[in-house]
């Protein structure tokens, strides 16, 4: 099972469980990995014509996404993980100390996803 399908069949179990650290660190990893999935846009389409031109129907505004490799997928999970471990270790005064907690096991929750069964 991919990387990204185990985040994301994760969400639901870590809400159920009422797991605050898992489900945001879920939801933020996963909007990453749409992300990282948008096509860039090129600047002349973004001014358009004239509205009166302009395609009508359902699925005109959906744009093609990129596909990305698992390989792509677990670097972007490993830099979501090393991105909390490095804001961690920034928050040194002791009334950060609750939020470098947080963010710390954040990243636990990812390398568990990285490191576990079916890891990549």
């Amino acid at each position: 099972m991919s990387l990204r399908v185990r985040l994301r069949e994760a969400l639901p179990e870590a809400m159920r469980a009422r797991d605050r650290v898992a489900v945001s660190v879920l939801r933020s990893t996963l909007a990453a990995l749409d992300n990282a999935e948008a096509v860039d846009v090129d600047e002349a389409e973004m001014r358009g014509s004239a509205i009166e031109h302009s395609p009508v129907g359902v699925g005109v505004a959906e744009a093609d996404r990129r596909e990305l490799s698992e390989r792509t997928v677990a670097d972007i999970v490993r830099a979501e993980a090393a991105e909390r471990l490095e804001a961690a270790t920034q928050l040194t005064a002791p009334t950060h100390a609750d939020r470098a907690a947080r963010l710390r096991a954040e990243a636990a929750v990812l390398h568990r996803f990285l490191d576990g069964p079916g890891a990549a």
